[in-house]
């Protein structure tokens, strides 16, 4: 596959910085376990931001979450590989999220939102190399024009407990309409159309225009893989491609890695976990009507394939039909059928809202990750992304309580 990567003009001083703005540039050859292993680890950089922001996490705490997870994510064996491992994700993804309008807003999002916290965590020196980048037509406000603003500047500082602006600070003057969060925030003072921007809340300005180029570059990506690639590649990249978007990202369930034994005393325990596995049937009739079908999926009978169990992103896609026991409860459920289910989990009052308010927004894996902390009272950052995932932790606690009380 060729792969862009951004051309840069020469910076300030010659600072560079580790943030490329995915631009143009000239061909990389890329091995085809690269191209999907590449992504893989930068979509779940964009999960966990994506997670972060539906928890309502504040900027400080996204910021720190941004830099473990790429830390953790995008490394590679040779350090000079690094630059060339996030140009490459980059365009992957930019490839896999360009070809519905919904990807392409989730990708857009996401993106915007690392590059946002990535540009917060480069030194002040990069910060301005990548603001030259951009070849914005704004120049620093000039030491006469700062002294006649002063008071006012100084009035925004204090409103935003910001320490007062000194006679070295530099500030930008640009259109309004270009910063309509730090103006909807009242954090900038406006005078005749223009904000006077501080250096360090130019982010928002770099973002805008960061924003503009990747949403224009995903139209353009989705002409080109609706005109040719998609057909080009049919045989090769394509179903790669297309599998993306719902990759799971977790740990592999399709091997046994962990046993655990369950005694009879259990059963009730157990079956709060599994509350769909308590079927109201007796012995003989669950012999002759579901034991066969369970032993073939474990391999014990038939052509004996131990079939991979679906993750949650695999389920949430299917819907159950008439008769099925299947689906996932939070995608497929009736709100009335979720929040009964719900309560019989012992899940009530405020946190039943918040599972709630994650369904109607469609964030059904961050709605079942809500619901494991309500029903144990215990965090789970990594969220929930399997079933086999949900019941491990959920042992894991029980067995932690257990042996508490022991």
């Amino acid at each position: 596959m060729e792969v862009i990567r951004s051309q840069r003009r020469s910076a300030p001083n010659d600072v560079v910085s580790t943030l490329p703005l995915y631009r143009s540039a000239p061909p990389l050859e890329v091995r085809l376990e690269d191209f999907e292993s590449f992504a893989m680890d930068r979509l779940r950089v964009l999960k966990g931001i994506s997670d972060g922001l539906s928890r309502g996490k504040k900027p400080e705490g996204m910021e720190k979450l941004v830099s473990e997870m790429w830390k953790a994510n995008m490394r590679h064996p040779q350090a000079s590989e690094v630059v060339n491992k996030d140009i490459i994700s980059h365009f992957v993804l930019r490839l896999v999220y360009c070809r519905t309008e919904e990807l392409r807003r989730w990708f857009l999002t996401m993106e915007t939102a690392l590059f946002r916290y990535r540009f917060r965590l480069e030194n002040l020196e990069a910060q301005k190399a990548l603001l030259a980048e951009f070849n914005l037509p704004y120049k620093s406000v000039s030491s006469a024009e700062f002294e006649s603003v002063k008071d006012e500047l100084g009035q925004v500082a204090r409103s935003i407990s910001q320490p007062l602006p000194t006679a070295d600070a530099i500030f930008y003057k640009v259109p309004f309409e270009e910063v309509p969060e730090l103006v909807a925030a009242r954090r900038v003072f406006v005078q005749k159309g223009h904000a006077f921007v501080a250096m360090n809340q130019v982010v928002s300005l770099v973002v805008t225009q960061f924003r503009s180029l990747i949403s224009k570059a995903l139209l353009l990506t989705n002409r080109k893989w609706m005109s040719a690639i998609r057909e080009q590649e049919k045989d090769r990249l394509t179903p790669i491609v297309e599998a993306l978007s719902t990759s799971y990202l977790g740990p592999d369930y399709s091997q046994p890695k962990e046993f655990t034994e369950i005694s009879i005393k259990d059963i009730d325990q157990v079956a709060k976990i599994f509350d769909a596995c308590k079927l109201p049937v007796g012995a003989e009739r669950f012999d002759k009507e579901y034991t066969y079908s369970i032993r073939h999926n474990y391999g014990r009978e038939g052509k004996r394939t131990d079939y991979t169990p679906y993750s949650c992103s695999k389920i949430i896609s299917f819907t159950p039909g008439v008769g099925d026991h299947h689906g996932c409860p939070y995608r497929h459920f009736s709100e009335e059928n979720l929040r009964a289910a719900l309560g019989r989990m012992g899940v009530g009052g405020r946190a039943v809202e918040d599972v709630m308010d994650k369904v109607r927004n469609r964030h059904y894996q961050l709605a079942c990750t809500l619901t494991f902390e309500a029903v144990y009272g215990s965090s789970c950052d990594a969220g929930i992304n399997h079933p086999n995932q949900y019941f491990l932790e959920s042992r894991k606690i029980l067995e932690q309580k257990n042996h508490t009380a022991a």
